[in-house]
């Protein structure tokens, strides 16, 4: 059954894409019976065989209004998506084993309300859509390297209203995301040294420095908590301050820990992420590319970038 369904994923793949937004039509929209509208048809033809060998009009009655509903459900099920605009907003940058969070919009300029709609990514998400309102739905998809990271096709279904016959339509977006490397669990310390400006002596050096953190020990002083990391939930840390270290901090690749490449990508990031936090002007140092100190989100996610792509 698995390989009869990637058989089939394949044979029907489309070579292009969809634009950013799709108006769903008879052209968009595919409709078959699920397994209980299979069992409704069933009993129809049994009702009818019925009604044909005891010559019942009660029960011919029965079969063809039970038939007449069967077939008007296929006009309601294809009306519930019928119409519907949907459109992708953005995917959001993750790191490595956390999931691509994509915005899709659900936009229903219709008088009349939508039920039971479902969309399928990686997950799934039902919701009921008013008359003439739009809706923003969240979708995951779960990374497992780092780079651009391209999400699979939504798939948009219902089976209102009795749940005979399933409407969906596949939509083709091109939903990509930056995917960070995963950053280190464990707390090594800053690089003392780094960047041409350490080889060549210039280095500022000051009293008491801030180092980096540490996890949380009794008797630190709660002055020395440091709650900017807490409230992100990465545990309770306690800052670090030692003296005669560098003011200027370099953060460079060759400095790192790790038996690959992808272990020291990831203390890296882990640098960068306690840097930021703390507010650190830090250099930025990879094979080919130096960026100069700095901080903010955008030299933040300009490190991270490069990273995710290195």
């Amino acid at each position: 059954m698995k390989q009869l369904k990637l058989f089939l994923k394949k044979l029907f793949k489309r070579h292009y894409l969809d634009k950013k937004s799709v108006t769903l039509n008879h052209k968009r929209i595919y409709i078959l019976p699920t397994q209980r509208g299979l069992n409704f048809a069933l009993l129809v033809a049994l009702l009818l065989v019925i009604s044909f060998v005891y010559n019942n009009n009660l029960a011919y009655l029965l079969s063809f209004l039970l038939a007449s509903v069967f077939f008007i459900t296929i006009l309601h099920t294809f009306k519930s998506l019928a119409g519907l605009i949907i459109s992708v907003s953005k995917a959001h940058s993750a790191y490595v084993s956390e999931d691509v969070v994509v915005d899709i919009y659900l936009d229903n300029p219709s008088i009349l309300e939508r039920f039971n709609l479902t969309l399928n990514l990686n997950n799934t998400k039902t919701i009921d859509l008013p008359a003439t309102q739009k809706r923003l739905v969240t979708l995951n998809s779960p990374t497992l390297k780092r780079g651009w990271h391209y999400c699979e096709p939504i798939t948009l279904a219902c089976q209102y209203p009795f749940g005979l016959f399933k409407a969906w339509s596949v939509l083709h977006f091109e939903v990509k995301a930056l995917v960070y490397p995963k950053p280190s669990t464990e707390n090594n310390p800053f690089p003392e040294l780094a960047g041409e400006q350490a080889q060549q002596g210039n280095i500022t050096k000051g009293h008491s420095d801030f180092y980096g953190l540490r996890d949380y020990q009794e008797g630190d002083s709660i002055r020395d908590i440091h709650w900017k990391s807490m409230a992100k939930g990465q545990g309770l840390h306690s800052k670090d301050y030692r003296g005669d270290l560098l003011t200027e901090l370099w953060l460079d690749y060759s400095q790192t820990f790790g038996y690959d490449s992808e272990q020291r990508l990831s203390q890296l990031c882990r640098w960068l992420i306690d840097a930021d936090n703390s507010g650190l002007q830090y250099g930025f140092i990879l094979v080919g590319l130096t960026l100069q100190p700095s901080s903010g989100s955008c030299h933040f996610k300009k490190c991270l970038t490069a990273l995710a792509l290195f």
